[in-house]
């Protein structure tokens, strides 16, 4: 009885399930590992550069092919045992079988190798700022479930590794806080109860939200959350940064960089409930914040009157009028940018550059489109003085990236 080839398998350069023994020279920034077999690339996860490894070929491409780890034969002194039964079998982590300073230092060269490559910039990254806290860290989590199948099983978790859409079940996530892994089985169970009588249900998502108040689960309740002496609310649904714990080096660090050259104005640009506008507030003379989202003002507005900041203010800014408003001089003015994943669009760009700003800090959380953003700022006269990335996902292939830019006189 021979193995079932999947039908669209292309059996070059390899046959269906060869095994191959080659070592890993790189990890990519999705976290597989890269090595080569006669000079063709093969791609391999849960491996570390330097191992010497064995893996089973299951898909070929134009120009490389992937495969499955069998098993590693000289591994790597920064190898650890992961500490999730389910890592490798559920999507969510990427890195629990590398030591944690070695992690640092892979995401820190993905950021340089993402500069670049995608932005052309030559310049050092500073090695990643880690987070105090490796487990635990993480006060938001969404698991999802599809409707029960039909033996009336019902997975509620994550994405199962590899699989587009197959759910793997988690009764406990070890990069999430202790306090909601305590609320998980409850909530699993509730979820269960709730999703059984509705037999037609698509199946949903769980929001499990660790804040002051408690774990919450309802996305339109009201909740609250400490950065340094800054108090902030907003709805357990919408966007707030979800490692509390590495959030006040953040934020000073921001600080910090706004204020090197003597800025006495911030702009916070996609302020959101107003994170960085308030936590910084105390650093310069007077503070703007801008979003386009009203609900978002709405929040910073009264986060701003909650923490009694006196020198802030903020307002809904037209994407196609962002800086109308500002009275601040923009030779006196610092700038933080911390846009969504796709970056910052074409159109704030062009405004940013003519309004010139003396200082920029670029918060991202996605260093491939802000290399490209970068560029543009490089080429419309500002000079990057600082490349900071910070781990806020440890254990994932996620990094956070800030770049601090002057205005070149």
């Amino acid at each position: 009885m021979g193995m079932q080839v999947p039908k669209n398998f292309v059996a070059e350069p390899f046959e269906y399930h060869r095994e191959l023994e080659f070592t890993i020279d790189s990890l990519t920034n999705l976290g597989m590992g890269v090595g080569r077999v006669d000079g063709w690339v093969v791609m391999v996860p849960f491996v570390i550069p330097g191992e010497r490894v064995k893996a089973r070929i299951f898909r070929n491409f134009q120009n490389y092919s992937d495969a499955d780890l069998v098993e590693v034969l000289e591994a790597s002194p920064d190898r650890i045992e992961p500490k999730c039964p389910l890592y490798s079998r559920c999507g969510g982590c990427q890195y629990q079988h590398i030591s944690y300073e070695r992690q640092l230092k892979e995401k820190t060269q993905h950021v340089e190798e993402l500069m670049q490559k995608l932005g052309d910039i030559e310049f050092p990254v500073a090695l990643s700022h880690g987070s105090p806290q490796v487990y635990n860290y993480r006060s938001k989590i969404t698991p999802h479930y599809n409707r029960p199948d039909r033996e009336g099983s019902q997975p509620i978790g994550f994405l199962q590794y590899g699989r587009r859409n197959q759910i793997i079940d988690v009764e406990h996530c070890p990069i999430a806080t202790d306090a909601i892994n305590a609320a998980l089985p409850d909530a699993r169970e509730e979820a269960r109860r709730s999703g059984g009588k509705k037999r037609r249900q698509r199946g949903g998502t769980l929001l499990m939200r660790h804040v002051l108040e408690g774990v919450v689960k309802d996305p339109q309740d009201i909740v609250s959350e400490r950065v340094g002496e800054v108090t902030f609310q907003f709805k357990a649904g919408e966007f707030f940064q979800n490692n509390p714990y590495i959030l006040p080096d953040l934020v000073k660090h921001v600080a910090k960089e706004a204020s090197a050259e003597g800025a006495r104005y911030l702009v916070d640009a996609y302020c959101g409930v107003g994170l960085f506008a308030l936590s910084t507030a105390k650093s310069f003379e007077q503070v703007a914040g801008i979003e386009i989202s009203e609900p978002a003002v709405r929040w910073a507005q009264a986060n701003c009157k909650i923490s009694g900041i006196k020198n802030a203010r903020f307002v809904i800014g037209k994407a196609e009028a962002i800086f109308n408003g500002l009275k601040f001089p923009s030779e006196d003015t610092a700038m933080v940018i911390d846009p969504p994943r796709k970056g910052c669009d074409e159109s704030f760009r062009q405004q940013l550059l003519q309004y010139r700003p003396q200082r920029l800090v670029y918060v991202s959380c996605d260093p491939a489109t802000q290399a490209r953003d970068l560029k543009d700022f490089i080429e419309g006269g500002y000079k990057i003085t600082k490349v900071q990335p910070f781990d806020l996902f440890p254990h994932t292939r996620h990094i956070e990236n800030v770049v601090s830019l002057s205005l070149e006189d």
